[in-house]
């Protein structure tokens, strides 16, 4: 994920003329308001898609008698649907997210966006990066995650997905999760990640990064990364392809596309990184990615 100062800084340099307070945003359920440590937020840019014709909202999906949270977002009446996991950045499953899960909706996916974080804390309350990092996101094993997604596989097919045609996407640290679970799960046809770290110091609770896994996975990934992202540089972008060079098939399907002038979180609209022409094209190229490996 981006170093937590230019995560920071892009906060803290908004330029809108006009935004969001605190008291205009306070988060009440899954995918609504958003989280503390990035209010304001732009107003100029913050995209909003209609719910008309869709079924959305909070959902819970068993997790070995857990109840994990989770937005839904899918054609009303209809079954048989691709499935896209939708992971979010280190604020959770918050307004934003929302309105990616009702973009893919509006393609004809049932999309999947699970709050991660939940037993370990409540992102959205959180004012402080560091603070957040620190008691809840680094807190968070892989192992849970995957085995968080794993449920939502097993949900979406009892909610009228086709777990035939599963496609995961996600940002900064959703980014991470997708090359990780893209190795992980045998039924999953392609990822999308957005800007997600690629290396880094393994611990118990993330014992491999995604050059570590490059070689295993069972689905081909399409990055998607700013040639200015401060917190990504460049060379790990060269490492993961190298590595992606020596792997499975799916591995060697594997491409990357990186924005001349894009630093971090450039999809986010609600942010001043926002960067629209990088945005809109790596929407189109994920819609794109997933139609060409099966998921549409």
């Amino acid at each position: 994920m981006a170093d937590l100062n230019l995560i920071q800084q892009e906060i803290d340099s908004h330029t809108a003329t006009r935004s969001y307070s605190r008291r205009d945003f306070v988060r009440t359920s899954v995918g609504s308001g958003f989280a503390a440590a990035v209010l304001p937020v732009a107003a100029q840019t913050l995209v909003k898609t209609p719910a008309d014709g869709l079924e959305v909202g909070e959902v819970t999906i068993d997790v070995q008698g857990f109840r994990l949270p989770a937005y839904r977002a899918a054609p009303a009446g209809r079954t048989g649907l691709p499935v896209v996991l939708l992971v979010s950045e280190i604020f959770g499953v918050h307004e934003y997210i929302a309105d990616v899960a009702r973009r893919f909706a509006r393609q004809g996916y049932l999309a999947i966006a699970p709050e991660l974080f939940v037993r370990q804390g409540d992102p959205s309350g959180y004012g402080e990066i560091a603070k957040l990092m620190a008691e809840v996101v680094s807190k968070v094993p892989d192992a849970q995650v995957m085995g968080d997604l794993d449920a939502c596989v097993a949900w979406a097919g009892n909610q009228g997905g086709d777990t035939r045609r599963v496609g995961v996407s996600g940002f900064c640290w959703g980014g991470r999760i997708t090359w990780l679970f893209a190795a992980h799960h045998p039924q999953v046809r392609a990822g999308v990640a957005w800007y997600g770290r690629l290396v880094g110091q393994a611990s118990a609770l993330t014992p491999r990064h995604p050059v570590d896994l490059a070689a295993e996975l069972k689905a081909p990934v399409l990055g998607l990364y700013g040639e200015k992202d401060a917190g990504i540089p460049l060379d790990s972008v060269e490492r993961m392809k190298a590595a992606l060079a020596q792997g499975s098939a799916a591995a060697k399907q594997s491409e990357f596309v990186v924005y001349p002038g894009a630093g971090h979180a450039f999809h986010a609209d609600y942010r001043p990184s926002y960067q629209k022409a990088a945005a809109d094209d790596g929407w189109q190229r994920s819609l794109a990615w997933f139609k060409r490996h099966g998921v549409a």
